[in-house]
């Protein structure tokens, strides 16, 4: 029986039954400090050291783990003479404590301790399960057995036909959630249904399940989206609102026909992680410095490129939060609105009812801004109403997909800006990737050879520093993979006199990035960190092996 719960689409820390809510709630004033010392029961301030004996909550036992233990406020935490003890919020509560006793058919000592205390040792005792599952195998191929195993649905233990979906998908996204997936892929092919998650940037197989459940799972999603189940020819969009581990956590939703089935990818934006703090961005100290000088100007166009996924839409929230403050009106339009900004007004685009990027941008021009955010620019017009916006005084964040920073130049003028528009309003651009950090636990040592200082564009005198590489087998802290999150590397291409005349001459963005000499690369920016112990040659060249030529 899984820890995460079968019933209802949300994994929540308040998934109480209305009865067991009402009867706390009436409680809920009394100070457990009080009721503790009255009742002659041990007080504990925190359960940081209490780890159960895994007998006591595996198996059948691994409900107390989930809505029923929050909603008791209770949890058991040791075992010795086989007496359990059992920390509770509420020690009045000796309906929770008597189904204990008559669940484990031993003696029970209770314990009291906070609410909150009883929620997080819960959460920590499911996340610590999850874990242990990966982690007590010794090999890759071994570890992915068991995750794959774990996955699999248990049709024997349903109380009804719907359970097992509900668990297997809600386990689902509790597993992604502790791998740090970015992306889980739910792929129907002829004969199988595939589970991916996307993990540091990189697709990882995760689970194979019969074809038999692939319309269950496809529709359980769904439903958990609130999406149409009955609609399979046409693409679709949603969202799931989720608390897991006590983390607000957004899903968004895509289902594509495909040949076999519904192809449906969900994206796992994790509020309490988002990195809003523009020191965290990693940026290099002359990097840092440029784009610190751009976004205090009072007016002009700062432009963030790069693939989907490489971290622009952070960036630009790190850039308002710094500039952010009482005597600035600051308004975003997006698509869609994936964090939310504190004191900054931000619009979400609806193409049914023409409520686009232009349109929004025109809307927000007549609320007096003073900074405005655009989350893409996607075509003539909009890029049009951003320079107009510019120009009259305001300054305007926004991104574009091109592969460099010289490159947004020629891109806006294929689009059909006039060249003396561009190099009157723009003021910098910023293009930049996502690389996969070294697990600092098991990254390997190793001497940079002359080779790999000229691919990565670093001066020879570095030959023979000590840099790191990726361990080959990896370890526990990085569940095997040899890296543990990612860190941008980045180029700035700053709008001066110089390039200003290239641009007025329309040149293309070699001669442009030949100008710029104060500009270096990704590659170059990425062999700082290399040198740094950050991350390795080998994921430098993987991430910006298309300018292999710079």
């Amino acid at each position: 029986m899984s820890s995460v719960e079968e019933s209802g689409s949300e994994v929540t820390d308040d998934g109480v039954s209305d009865g067991l809510e009402e009867e706390f709630q009436s409680r809920s004033s009394l100070n457990p400090v009080v009721l503790a010392k009255e009742l002659g029961l041990p007080f504990l301030e925190t359960l940081e050291s209490s780890e159960p004996p895994r007998e006591l909550i595996h198996g059948d036992f691994s409900r107390i783990l989930g809505s029923w233990g929050k909603s008791a406020r209770a949890v058991p935490i040791s075992e010795e003479n086989n007496i359990i003890t059992v920390a509770v919020s509420d020690p009045l509560n000796t309906e929770a404590v008597d189904i204990l006793r008559f669940c484990y058919n031993k003696p029970i000592q209770v314990v009291v301790a906070p609410e909150k205390e009883i929620v997080r040792a819960i959460n920590g005792v499911r996340s610590s399960l999850m874990s242990d599952r990966e982690n007590s195998l010794n090999s890759e191929a071994s570890d992915d057995a068991e995750i794959s195993s774990s996955l699999k649905i248990d049709v024997t233990d349903a109380e009804d036909d719907d359970a097992p979906i509900i668990r297997y998908v809600n386990t689902l996204i509790f597993r992604a959630a502790e791998k740090r997936a970015s992306d889980i892929h739910v792929e129907p092919f002829e004969d199988i249904l595939k589970v991916r998650f996307r993990i540091d940037g990189v697709l990882h197989d995760i689970d194979e399940e019969s074809k038999n459940f692939q319309a269950s799972i496809l529709s359980r999603i769904k439903v958990m989206a609130n999406l149409n189940i009955a609609e399979k020819r046409l693409p679709q969009d949603g969202r799931i609102g989720l608390k897991i581990a006590g983390q607000d956590v957004d899903i968004r939703v895509s289902t594509v026909p495909t040949r076999y089935g519904e192809r449906i990818v969900m994206r796992l934006l994790d509020k309490s992680k988002v990195m809003l703090d523009f020191t965290s961005l990693g940026l290099s100290p002359n990097n840092g410095e440029i784009l610190d000088k751009m976004i205090a100007k009072s007016h002009g166009i700062v432009l963030v490129t790069g693939p989907t996924g490489s971290g622009k839409t952070t960036t630009l929230y790190a850039c308002l939060s710094e500039i952010n403050s009482e005597d600035k009106n600051i308004l975003t339009v997006e698509d869609p609105v994936e964090y939310e900004l504190k004191g900054i007004g931000q619009m979400q685009v609806n193409p049914k009812i023409d409520f686009t990027f232009s349109s929004g941008l025109r809307s927000i021009l007549r609320q007096d801004p003073d900074v405005i955010m655009v989350g893409e620019i996607r075509d003539l017009e909009t890029v049009e109403i951003a320079i107009q916006a510019s120009m009259t005084g305001h300054l305007v964040f926004s991104t574009l997909h091109t592969n460099d920073a010289p490159g947004a130049v020629t891109r806006l003028i294929d689009m059909g800006v006039e060249p003396f528009l561009i190099s009157s309003s723009v003021l910098m651009v910023m293009a930049q990737r996502l690389v996969r950090t070294l697990c600092p636990a098991c990254k390997v040592p190793h001497e940079i050879t002359e080779a790999e200082c000229y691919e990565i564009g670093i001066a020879d005198s570095c030959v023979g520093s000590t840099v790191y590489r990726a361990s080959e087998t990896g370890c526990k802290s990085c569940q095997l993979n040899a890296y543990k999150g990612r860190a941008g590397i980045h180029e700035i291409l700053l709008i001066d006199e110089t390039v200003r005349s290239l641009i007025m001459k329309k040149a293309n963005a070699s001669q442009i990035r030949a100008a710029a000499t104060q500009m270096n690369s990704l590659r170059i920016d990425g062999g700082f960190k290399v040198l740094q112990g950050i991350t390795s040659v080998e994921e430098i060249l993987r991430v910006t092996q298309e300018d292999s030529t710079e």
